[in-house]
């Protein structure tokens, strides 16, 4: 499915080339892959969650999470909510979504393949839509560069479920684990910054 789909992608980039000022709305990105199934839209919004557009990491993140119950019960199909295919990336980011996601189909088609299929396995199904609950949760909040591992960890599991390919879904758990990681260090930063500041203002107080 790789192949195709990469394929498809340059020849819109291609297009984009000839006509530089075009922009593409997430609708439109959805559309180019055909039949998007659930692991391509978790795919495609978890890309689209480290563009900088306002307000885009919060509305795709919820988006995100809807996907995990959807991948929970085995659906295959999934009703972009209008908000989230109205998100319209600008010239640039056109540009570099179109040619990214190519670069990204035509790695997958020459690196990924079936292996260690207990990875993939349905019984895994559960695991994996918690699991993608929890990278949501990294990206709705708000801390910088936040949006990059996780968006990594959930390409990488999107990429290795349509390929059957466990050691990219392994790859997604240990990039999802310094998600976390990262996030948790961040939080112990501001916690420190929060209770040196309540210090300073506490005999102020007359605390």
């Amino acid at each position: 499915m790789s192949e195709p789909l990469a394929r498809r992608l340059r020849e819109a980039a291609d297009q984009h080339a000839q006509s530089p000022d075009l922009k593409l709305n997430v609708r439109e990105l959805v559309q180019l892959h055909g039949d998007a199934s659930t692991a391509v839209l978790l795919m495609l919004m978890s890309a689209l969650t480290v563009i900088p557009i306002a307000g885009a990491g919060t509305v795709l993140s919820f988006a995100i999470v809807a996907l995990a119950w959807a991948w929970l019960r085995g659906h295959d199909e999934f009703p972009l909510p209008r908000r989230v295919g109205d998100l319209t990336l600008n010239e640039t980011w056109t540009r570099r979504c179109l040619h990214g996601l190519a670069w990204t189909y035509e790695r997958a088609h020459r690196w990924l393949r079936p292996r260690w299929p207990v990875w993939s396995h349905g019984a895994t199904r559960a695991l994996w839509s918690g699991w993608i609950v929890v990278m949501a949760g990294v990206i709705f909040l708000p801390l910088p560069l936040g949006n990059v591992l996780p968006s990594i960890s959930l390409i990488l599991l999107s990429l290795g479920w349509m390929a059957r390919d466990g050691l990219a879904l392994l790859a997604s758990s240990v990039v999802g684990v310094a998600a976390l990681a990262y996030t948790a260090s961040l939080g112990h930063v501001a916690l420190d910054l929060i209770q040196s500041g309540m210090e300073r203002v506490r005999p102020w107080l007359g605390m």
